[in-house]
Formats: structure tokens, C-alpha cells, sequence
């Protein structure tokens, strides 16, 4: 049995409200892609084409160490007017290391961003991996100004037992407007990924959707 639903709840949104799940505006048919775990070569290349096609854009949360890893795909990320964002140094858990190691590694990762671009925000966009966090993390992150962003829909394409159809139901099922919806640029999720994306670009550009990134 599945226990992560594809759409958060709403009751969890109200009680976790200090968190970003969604964006929703009656008034703006807007959707919010975000790219977890790159870069990666060959599938964050592909994401960045599928994008430039539909002239979408999107948000990355990137993993420190792939980004020193993969300088020259982070700066084909950044060239083309995506947003990036924090997930951490090495995509650490935060239920399973102390607040000390876990805030050095979100620091360590951030440095790296800051270092390979230039962006110097006093607002900083963090995704913690697995969506864990606690209210005291959550508050030292506040503090040193960064903004945590969840998610409104799961494609679940990093699931071996999700086929690459349903992945592509997950999102279209569920998304609405101003949703933040949660995909991987990663070699796990690639099969789903490269499947699902350009029919997700396709079908809400023909409903009058955009694909908007999400600010600092």
C-alpha cells in the first residue's frame, strides 16, 4: 500500500502552514515545475530541452556535490533563466543527523551555488530531501533566511513501481493551478521522467497553463 499521496492534503498544508506547499492564485494559471537531485548529465540536459521548447520555466533543487561534479550543466541551468535552489550538500536526511551536521551540510551546499553563479539572495530557496524537517531546524533555516518549499503534487517518478503511464496520471490528475509539482532529474527517475515531462508540457500549455519558476 502506497502511504505518500500524489496531492498533499489540505489539512497537512494548515498544520505545516510555516511551510511553501503550493502558489494558488484563482487569478493565474500558473504551474510550478521543480527538478530534485541534479545536476545530472544526459537527464538534466534533457529536462532543459523538453523546457526550452514549451519556453518554460522551471526551479532546480540541486545537490551540492553533483554540482561540483557537473559545473558546466549547473551553468546551463542558470543561462537559461531557471531557478535553483538548496537540497542539501550530499541529500541528507534531516530525522537521522543532528542540527549541527545537518545545518553545515545546507550551508556547505549553498556556498557551492553561490560559488559557481551569481547568486547572492538574502532570501534562499531550500527543499529538505525526503521532506524531512523539524520545527527547530526549520527555525535556525528561517533565521539564516531561507525558505522552504514542499510540494502540492508527487509525480513519483523516482518509483520502480510506478509505470511510466501512471506517472503521467499522478500529475495530471492532481495538478491545479499555482501547484508545485515534484520531479527528479535524476538517473532513478529517468525512465518516468523522460516520458512523462514533454506530455506534462503539452498537455497544460494547450490548456493555457504557464510554467513559472519560483522566485527567492
Amino acid at each position: 500500500m502506497d502511504l505518500i499521496p500524489n496531492k498533499t492534503p489540505k489539512v497537512l498544508k494548515q498544520f505545516f502552514s510555516t511551510y511553501t506547499w503550493d502558489f494558488y492564485n484563482k487569478n493565474e494559471k500558473k504551474i510550478y515545475l521543480t527538478f530534485d537531485d541534479g545536476p545530472i548529465p544526459d537527464v538534466t540536459e534533457f529536462v532543459l530541452e523538453e523546457l526550452h521548447k514549451f519556453e518554460a520555466k522551471a526551479t532546480f533543487f540541486c545537490i551540492g556535490e553533483n554540482i561540483k561534479k557537473h559545473p558546466d550543466i549547473f551553468k546551463k541551468i542558470l543561462s537559461s533563466d531557471h531557478a535553483i535552489g538548496n537540497h542539501t550538500m550530499n541529500h541528507l536526511k534531516a530525522w537521522k543527523n543532528d542540527p549541527k551536521t545537518y545545518l553545515k551540510n545546507i550551508i556547505d551546499c549553498q556556498d557551492i551555488i553561490e560559488e559557481h553563479s551569481t547568486l547572492r539572495s538574502s532570501t534562499k530557496l531550500f527543499r529538505p530531501p525526503y521532506g524531512q524537517v523539524s520545527y527547530s531546524k526549520f527555525k535556525t533555516l528561517e533565521k539564516l533566511g531561507y525558505k522552504i518549499i514542499l510540494w502540492d503534487i508527487l509525480s513519483k517518478d523516482w518509483d520502480k513501481t510506478v509505470s511510466k503511464e501512471q506517472c503521467f496520471q499522478n500529475v495530471i490528475q492532481n495538478t491545479s493551478q499555482g501547484s508545485i509539482i515534484v520531479f527528479h532529474d535524476s538517473i532513478k527517475a529517468s525512465k518516468n521522467l523522460k516520458y512523462t515531462l514533454p506530455k506534462v508540457l503539452d498537455y497544460f500549455t494547450e490548456r493555457g497553463y504557464i510554467f513559472d519558476k519560483i522566485e527567492h
